[in-house]
């Protein structure tokens, strides 16, 4: 199965903008109060983050500007401009990590909405598919999709200078006040089926690919900075602080496509990082090839000004950076040439592991008796800087999907020895198996197939700890412990508590079957494992699991829909066997329809609101018997499918192998 999820919110791939506010306004004085006062700004720090899906390599593109809405009206104030040339943003590199952008200064104030706008001329977004897509993927392995089969939707403005202004009211309002901190989360959702929708022609014909930015973007509260997963950031050293403890350096950007040697974009946003004072820095030289603990950078102040560095940082409370892990070079090339991407296939055996660039491409890292792996916790500066395992036996542990940053012994080598790999999300999902809830090591067996049999993998990961903490409730705020989980579209609605197992075993008791050849669908999900909690003190555990929709493949519907049951029936390649599958009419929480129509090469996607009776109507009048339909659903214990997302065609139908991703 395909997993359609990678936000933990979320259940979905989503590429989330996080905005970090902190006032910085002065305190009350014994000074006189100025009769015309400076209007006090906050400091937002912007970042911008994402996740993946497994059959992209490469989904590129350029931020333009971001706004704020003032609360009760007003001009929008800007946080962000791009510098110019605009960077290139790979958001399949961000997977739950987050890539800080600069720091802005906002006025103090209340905001309810944001607009991100993004560049929609021809070549501003880039896809490339992925090094070894799903079977039936509609791109080959590695291939980069033609600018003239991709079509952007929402572009406003003249040939040359198309944008995307993309706008999303705040689920809570964002308070910027002086000495104080916030957090904006916006999220896109990166395999939101409707973002990238491809249709195949039936004959020998071009493959079109639709890119909508529009259906996928959504705010999340964030409770707890500190857990932010940062990116590793990329820049040029501009100073040392004279007491040694801070570094400052311009964000750099590298080049899409990559060059060779890559070369940077330089923006005009700073950034600062102080050294880990108490757990201590590890720092590396790549041109000498040798590596160091430093408490402060007293060591290297004179020696790295103007040099490129790579920085695994933390948030603290406070909003300020930590180095983690800190790599310098006079090269950019050497910094930026350190593996990055998700894990493709991993042989324990020979001890290699092969992660997949931002090409597409392979790359394999040899695992050698020293490698060190490191698990991304920023929330515990004492464990993000302690590796969790060394050498070629620790890739046991890990699978295809993982999100890792590598460092290698010599980036201009022929072949690549990893010198330490940064785990950033260890992600495992599939097919839910039983719930062992009357084990006192309970968890969530998951089965995942690729496409290359020998990356399949089925794993128990047991639950964490009823004492541990996970975060808190997205509506309330209160604190939770031990296992939670909840549907991807309804990411608020979280279930956790003593009753959280129970449930989640009831949610994922279903089957459908379609009868025949038809393969059987069976309940869903994914999960962002844990390192070292005391159910797993050694190894991986489950925090939390989130439903993912069932992707149904490409069928016909055998039945009309019925505005008066609304549902329908639909088979599939085959089967013998029609499934009835149930949509949601209520406000809010309406399945979400797409009408996709290609009709004299036109290829166009209509969401179809199905929560008012116009867009009842027009589901009734468009989706008959034999229409082509695609759903993604949970499978349900009466056989049916229970459907979040589903998409009908009109006009040339797809090909069997049309591909909504």
């Amino acid at each position: 199965m395909k997993s359609y999820v990678s936000r933990l919110t979320l259940g979905l791939a989503s590429a989330a903008l996080m905005l970090f506010s902190v006032g910085c306004g002065s305190g009350s004085n014994s000074t006189p109060t100025n009769p015309n006062p400076q209007p006090q700004n906050g400091t937002v720090n912007l970042l911008i983050s994402d996740a993946s899906t497994e059959d992209w390599a490469t989904i590129c593109v350029k931020v333009i500007s971001i706004t704020l809405t003032p609360q009760g009206g007003g001009n929008d104030v800007t946080l962000y401009t791009a510098p110019s040339p605009a960077p290139s943003i790979n958001l399949l590199q961000l997977d739950q990590l987050s890539e800080i952008i600069g720091n802005m200064s906002v006025p103090v104030g209340t905001y309810t909405a944001a607009t991100i706008t993004v560049s929609g001329n021809p070549g501003d977004v880039l896809l490339t598919a992925s090094a070894d897509p799903e079977a039936g993927f509609a791109a080959s392995a590695g291939s980069t999709i033609p600018t003239s089969q991709i079509q952007i939707k929402g572009t406003q403005g003249s040939s040359g200078s198309l944008t995307v202004p993309i706008k999303v009211t705040l689920a809570s309002p964002l308070v910027v006040t002086a000495n104080q901190s916030n957090a904006l989360d916006l999220e896109f959702d990166l395999s939101h089926p409707a973002f990238i929708v491809a249709h195949v022609p039936p004959a020998a014909g071009t493959t079109m690919w639709a890119v909508d930015f529009n259906p996928c973007l959504r705010h999340r509260r964030i409770f707890d900075l500190t857990r932010l997963i940062l990116r590793h950031h990329y820049g040029t050293v501009t100073a040392v602080s004279s007491d040694n403890s801070t570094l400052t350096f311009d964000k750099d950007y590298p080049v899409y496509p990559p060059t060779n040697p890559e070369t940077e974009i330089t923006s005009s946003q700073t950034l600062t990082v102080l050294a880990d004072n108490a757990n201590g820095t590890l720092y590396y030289d790549v041109d000498a090839k040798t590596h160091s603990t430093i408490h402060d950078f007293s060591t290297i102040a004179s020696s790295i000004l103007g040099k490129y560095i790579r920085v695994a940082a933390r948030y603290q409370v406070d909003g300020s950076l930590v180095a983690v892990r800190l790599w310098a070079s006079s090269s950019f090339n050497s910094v930026w040439i350190s593996p990055e991407g998700h894990v493709l296939h991993v042989n324990a055996g020979t001890g290699t592991l092969v992660v997949e660039n931002e090409l597409g491409f392979p790359v394999a890292l040899s695992i050698g008796p020293t490698t060190n792996f490191y698990f991304r916790t920023p929330y515990s500066a004492e464990a993000d800087t302690k590796p969790i395992g060394q050498g070629p036996a620790f890739l046991s542990n890990l699978v295809r999907g993982f999100k890792v940053h590598a460092n290698v012994v010599d980036p201009l080598a022929a072949s690549f020895a990893a010198e330490s790999v940064d785990i950033e999300i260890a992600r495992y999902d599939g097919t839910i198996g039983t719930v062992q809830a009357a084990n006192p090591v309970n968890g969530i067996t998951y089965t995942h197939h690729f496409h290359t049999s020998s990356d399949d993998y089925t794993v128990l990961l047991p639950f964490i700890n009823s004492a541990t903490a996970n975060g808190t409730d997205p509506q309330s705020g209160a604190p939770i412990s031990g296992f939670k989980w909840w549907n991807f579209t309804f990411p608020t609605l979280v279930d956790s508590g003593a009753k959280a197992i129970s449930d989640f075993n009831t949610a994922t008791d279903g089957t459908v079957s379609f009868g025949g050849t038809a393969a059987p669908f069976y309940a869903a999900g994914e999960t962002y494992a844990i390192w070292g909690d005391p159910n797993a003190p050694t190894g991986w555990s489950a925090p939390w699991s989130v439903l993912i929709p069932t992707n149904v493949p490409l069928g016909t519907a055998s039945t009309g829909y019925s505005m008066a049951n609304a549902n329908f029936s639909m088979i599939v390649p085959g089967g013998n066997k029609a499934i009835i599958v149930d949509l949601n009419t209520t406000s809010g929480s309406a399945t979400l329809v797409y009408q996709v129509d290609f009709t004299n090469g036109i290829f166009t996607i209509s969401p179809v609101d199905i929560s008012t009776t116009a867009g009842q109507n027009t589901l009734a009048t468009n989706l008959l018997a034999n229409t082509p339909v695609k759903a993604y659903g949970i499978p349900q214990a009466d056989g049916s499918i229970k459907d979040y997302v589903l998409f009908y065609f009109t006009g040339i139908a797809p090909a069997p192998a049309s591909m909504v991703n």
